[in-house]
């Protein structure tokens, strides 16, 4: 069961953690992550000695790699601000994993404080922040996938939804398999490529099932694998990030 999180008050600052895909492949993404909190008179600062956080070694079972490229991003956020990420994925890692990872290290107390202080984007926007939005866009059927580290590590299934929600002119459609995994899973796409490529195929053929011409996530890989299925497929439904998404619709 997801533990309970207490949510602060809105900071004056916040540290933003761009992730690995954010940076190499959506970096709009983050960039619109940062200005959708830029806008909310919060200050966003950026460390730019940041890396991966260590999730692909620490679910390919390699600990003791994952701890040396984890340990590295400990000292990065030394003020008491919290540190949002536009990633279920890498913020899952961050949260619910730093902690058992470091635990009898001499980074234990350190890893613990962290993974306290770590919020994902959308979560941020809705429990923090308290987002109103003034949807300026024109009327638009959308569904919406929430990665597995975001629905189930995180417990985060309603806070895109919710986000969507509060878009007047944008009109939330269910897929019919909202709650499965794309199929991406980081690692497991390249260790298990045949399997991988079912489950996108059935993700991809839900949301086109839904009618709607574009789908939008808070997780870059899932974004990446689902949008490069459809893409194959030659669909016309796009995807987006929600900050993209989001940014978008309201500037």
């Amino acid at each position: 069961m997801t533990p309970v999180k207490l949510y602060p008050t809105k900071p004056d600052k916040v540290y933003f953690y761009g992730t690995c895909l954010v940076d190499m492949f959506f970096p709009e993404a983050g960039l619109d992550g940062i200005r959708l909190l830029e806008r909310e008179g919060i200050e966003v600062l950026f460390p730019e000695d940041q890396t991966c956080c260590g999730q692909p070694a620490y679910t390919s079972g390699y600990h003791d790699e994952a701890r040396a490229v984890a340990a590295a991003q400990l000292d990065l956020f030394p003020k008491p601000w919290p540190i949002v990420v536009p990633s279920g994925s890498c913020g899952g890692m961050m949260r619910t994993h730093y902690p058992s990872l470091f635990a009898g290290t001499e980074h234990e107390a350190r890893a613990e404080e962290l993974a306290g202080r770590v919020f994902e984007l959308t979560e941020f926007l809705v429990h923090v922040c308290h987002l109103k939005l003034e949807d300026r866009g024109h009327l638009e059927k959308v569904a919406m996938h929430t990665s597995c580290s975001a629905r189930r590590e995180m417990g985060l299934a309603e806070t895109g939804p919710a986000l969507l929600a509060k878009l007047g002119q944008v009109e939330l459609v269910e897929q019919a398999r909202a709650a499965e995994c794309c199929g991406f899973g980081g690692t497991f796409a390249v260790r298990h490529p045949e399997v991988s490529a079912a489950m996108v195929e059935d993700k991809a053929c839900a949301i086109e099932a839904a009618g709607t011409a574009r789908f939008v996530t808070s997780d870059c890989g899932c974004l990446m694998n689902i949008a490069g299925r459809l893409e194959h497929q030659q669909k016309t439904v796009k995807g987006e990030h929600i900050a993209s998404y989001l940014w978008r619709r309201t500037s």
